[in-house]
């Protein structure tokens, strides 16, 4: 039977009840390109009363709830609306469950990375220790522009704010690139601490090698924060975005890769962005988000060590 509300049987009224909390940020005034992923809060939402509460393998999702805050609403003024959403992320983060972001286009990780550091400052100063934490962004773009159409917070410049207080470029991967604007090269040359998966090296090497490369960063981090635009995937399996670029994942790639991750690294807080309901075909890509949302719920829900395919394929080559 379809539960005619969001989330289905996962929802909690309560915020004590859950294990998970979700935030709506339906902005999109930061693209480039084509817009319309102020809409995929809304639309996500609507879809997701059709799951069952279950992974794809038949594993029931019976240990986590799901509470849902709602949307942070959207404002004309961005310096307004990041204040706003950085606060009530800060405010999700701070309960310590995890917390799924719903975008909005990609200037909306800008003030959850933000919100991010904080928390993970704050945990570091009642702790007494120096935690180390980072960022995963999975994205056919580096987003690392200093502006982009005369903006220091479009959609082009996420990652490049996040490296102004929140990490540092040794804390940063970036996995699915296969675009640059021209600035981004040589900045990733000065800056060689990032580390750089491309689409073609997972063709080529294969999602494993991938996933080893990013455990080899992580392996002693205590927090990450994993942002996921839909570009990453090739635009057969993700027409609905606002930059599409060829030559990206197939949603089986990205949903082990998401998989693998999520159950064998710290990762406290995710996004996933750049879902664009008016550019989309049949819900195509609301439906990918979907998947690999509920999935992630999944890996919460009965978390352990997942093991890696014992088959090694070679290293993937830095850069």
């Amino acid at each position: 039977m379809v539960e005619f509300h969001p989330w289905g049987d996962l929802l909690a009224t309560e915020l004590d009840a859950a294990g998970v909390c979700i935030l709506g940020l339906p902005f999109d005034l930061a693209v480039s390109c084509g817009k319309g992923a102020a809409r995929a809060p809304e639309r996500i939402r609507r879809l997701s009363r059709y799951f069952p509460p279950t992974t794809e393998t038949g594993l029931f999702i019976d240990r986590i709830k799901v509470y849902d805050a709602g949307d942070v609403p959207p404002d004309p003024d961005w310096e307004n609306y990041f204040k706003a959403v950085e606060d009530k992320a800060f405010e999700l983060m701070a309960t310590n469950k995890f917390c799924l972001f719903l975008g909005g286009d990609h200037s909306v990780t800008i003030p959850l990375h933000r919100a991010f550091g904080r928390c993970r400052e704050a945990a570091r100063a009642r702790a007494g220790t120096a935690g180390k934490y980072g960022i995963i962004h999975f994205d056919a773009h580096c987003d690392l522009c200093d502006t982009y159409d005369g903006k220091c917070w479009s959609h082009a410049c996420t990652e490049r704010r996040s490296l102004e207080g929140v990490i540092g470029p040794g804390d940063l991967t970036l996995l699915g690139i296969r675009s640059y604007e021209a600035e981004e090269p040589g900045f990733l040359k000065a800056h060689p601490e990032i580390k750089i998966i491309h689409a073609l090296d997972i063709y080529n090497y294969g999602i494993i090698e991938a996933y080893r490369e990013i455990e080899k960063r992580y392996r002693d981090y205590s927090a990450i924060y994993f942002t996921l635009d839909i570009d990453v995937l090739d635009p057969a399996f993700a027409p609905g975005t606002g930059t599409p670029e060829p030559g990206g994942l197939s949603s089986r790639e990205l949903m082990e890769l998401v998989k693998l991750i999520m159950t064998n690294l710290p990762v406290k807080a995710m996004d996933i962005v750049e879902v664009s309901p008016a550019l989309d075909h049949s819900d195509i890509t609301t439906w990918a988000a979907l998947k690999i949302i509920y999935e992630v719920f999944g890996c919460l829900n009965n978390k352990q060590a997942l093991p890696v395919a014992a088959a090694i394929a070679p290293t993937v080559p830095e850069g």
